[in-house]
Parts: structure tokens; sequence; C-alpha cells
């Protein structure tokens, strides 16, 4: 069974359901990979999402990362990618697949500078990040194009816009 631990800094909107919002996207992204089934499972496979301000995302991405700058968002894998076939057979009936945290002020800026809402924003990048904790990357352009469309079925899926649609728009 798959159970989202979410907390939420007070400059998070508090009339929006942040936790209905991260358990859909995590739960739609694990469902649209080869490890749906951990949804369902025997264990408890639990994701814990933060909700933050720029400033702790910085120092996560600093002290964990080296880069000394906030960013949208984080994830912190807590299975190597060839166990995760193994997490379903847990003994101890409790796997913590990972964290995920989102900044703030990244996220509202790109949401505006996008046109969308923080909603669908935040929808995304908690996709986004169910998927780096199942071992999706992007570091070459066929695994960005891999997890890239994983993310497109899975927010058309969630009625959410294309993200890449401009991002990719003016490569030609």
């Amino acid at each position: 069974m798959l159970d989202i631990a979410l907390s939420a800094e007070p400059i998070w909107p508090d009339a929006t359901d942040w936790e209905a919002i991260a358990t859909r996207a995590a739960t739609a992204a694990l469902a649209a990979t080869a490890y749906g089934a951990l949804s369902d499972a025997a264990a408890m496979v639990e994701i814990s999402i933060r909700l933050t301000d720029d400033a702790e995302v910085q120092a996560l991405n600093r002290d964990y990362r080296q880069k000394d700058k906030p960013t949208n968002v984080l994830s912190f894998p807590m299975i190597a990618p060839d166990l995760l076939d193994t997490v379903a057979n847990t003994d101890d009936g409790e796997v913590l697949l990972g964290d995920i945290v989102l900044a703030y002020g990244i996220c509202a800026a790109e949401a505006q500078d996008k046109g969308i809402t923080l909603h669908d924003h935040a929808t995304h990048l908690i996709v986004h990040g169910t998927l780096h904790l199942l071992g999706y990357d992007h570091q070459g352009q066929a695994e960005a194009e891999a997890m890239e469309q994983i993310e497109r079925d899975v927010l058309a899926a969630l009625g959410i816009a294309d993200p890449y649609l401009n991002d990719h728009a003016n490569e030609d």
C-alpha cells in the first residue's frame, strides 16, 4: 500500500488540499511505471513529500548536491534502482521509497512564468520527483525523453497540459 507523508510550511497556500494533490500525483506516477504494483503491495510503501521554502531547498541542494542555489524540486531515493523489484517482498512490512522536497518561491515563480496554476505545477514536480525515486533520470537525451514522456502521459491522465510543450518548441 502506498502512503504519502506530507509536511507543508505555512507559506504554501493552506486553502489547497496538498495532501490530496501529492497522493494523486505520486500514485499516478507510480502506476505509469513498471513499479505500479507497489501501490497495492502488502508492504507499506511510503513517500515523504515536503513543501517548504527556497532557503531550505537551497541548503539541501548545497549539502547533498554541492549546488548552492535553490531549485524547484529535489528527490532523495532511499532504495537503489536495482533493488526496487524486491520492495514488494520486504519482510518488515514498511519501506521508505524516498523524499521529495519542493521550494515554494521557485515553484510559484515558474508557475506564473508558464501561465499555469501552482497546483498544476506542483503536481508535475511531484510526478517528476516520484519518477526519480523509481530510478528514472534525465542525464542523457534518451533518458530525458523517456522520463518526459511518462510525465506527459501521467499529467494528461490527470487533466494537466504538457509541461514541456513550450520548453521544446524552439529547439529546432
